[in-house]
């Protein structure tokens, strides 16, 4: 299985993945994978700019609307479904196609996932207070012993990360580096090509404003409703903490005005959107396309390369 082809089509919100998808299903036998931890929820398809019911007919996503907003779902639970679906998507013939911004989903995908331990709060508060006696430069340096890489990957002011990483050692007795080494051991099996799409900043600037008025239009607010009426749900869980859904939310609740929910809304818009390109661009290994301006034939010729290099 380690030499079957396999394909990303990464981008911001709203960058036109699902569209470069559709397209390129008229050219290669291929089936698409959702890489989206908002599209696994059911009744939550305005927010989330879900491919309509006819997009889905033509391109079917994998890994859409199969999971109810009351439960959560990881990174870790993403990589095996993922995995099974290729696999089968593989067994047929055809070449997986991973579409989708959640870029902690396609590196755990890509990478594996460290088996960390989980945060422990008498340990945060001893690292805590052998910060305040001496500084976190000392609580750095210290890093710097035990996990040498770690320690020069990590700047000295990043106090949540250097915690973390010295956390991971008093917890396991392993340097985090030594842990996430390990995982890499189970990286993904297949051979990978990586394609992003990246608009323009100022562009997505201005659709975030715009795709929220939409989403308003087409009932954004009814939906959420919806959901804030079933009474089993809360801010707390992943699907309600969604861009969007979370201003909605506290709209709801009282705790915003609307002129507040949606500006709120727009800046964790432009926020993530922001990430997921810083993301792209410190990325190995990948493919970049002008999210607006691409030539589709660019696109078709670089998979047909791909497809075509020698296992």
């Amino acid at each position: 299985m380690s030499q079957l082809p396999a394909i990303f089509i990464i981008g911001p919100t709203a960058s036109g993945k699902t569209g470069l998808a559709m397209k390129l299903m008229a050219h290669f036998p291929i089936e698409l994978i959702s890489v989206d931890s908002a599209l696994i929820y059911k009744d939550m398809d305005i927010g989330t700019a879900k491919p309509s019911p006819k997009e889905l007919e033509q391109a079917p996503h994998r890994l859409i609307s199969f999971l109810d907003p009351s439960e959560s779902y990881s990174a870790a639970d993403f990589r095996r479904d993922a995995l099974r679906e290729m696999k089968e998507i593989t067994q047929q013939g055809k070449i997986p196609v991973l579409v989708g911004g959640t870029m902690l989903y396609y590196r755990a995908l890509e990478n594996g996932l460290a088996i960390l331990p989980e945060a422990n709060e008498e340990v945060r508060q001893a690292l805590n207070q052998q910060a305040e006696k001496h500084g976190w430069d000392y609580l750095h340096q210290r890093l710097l012993e035990l996990d040498p890489v770690a320690g020069k990957r990590i700047h000295p002011n990043d106090k949540q990360r250097v915690q973390r990483a010295l956390e991971v050692y008093e917890l396991s007795g392993k340097p985090l580096t030594t842990l996430q080494q390990e995982a890499q051991m189970d990286a993904l099996p297949y051979r990978l090509l990586k394609i992003a799409l990246i608009p323009e900043r100022a562009w997505v600037r201005d659709l975030a404003e715009k795709r929220f008025d939409q989403m308003l239009k087409q009932g954004f607010l009814d939906e959420v409703k919806a959901l804030y009426k079933r009474g089993d749900l809360h801010a707390d869980l992943p699907s309600i903490r969604c861009v969007g859904y979370r201003q909605a939310w506290q709209f709801l609740e009282g705790k915003l005005d609307e002129n507040e929910m949606k500006e709120r809304a727009v800046i964790a818009t432009r926020q993530l959107a922001k990430r997921q390109m810083t993301w792209m661009r410190s990325e190995p290994n990948i493919t970049r396309f002008d999210a607006k301006n691409y030539q589709l034939e660019e696109v078709i010729k670089k998979v047909q390369n791909f497809l075509a290099e020698e296992e």
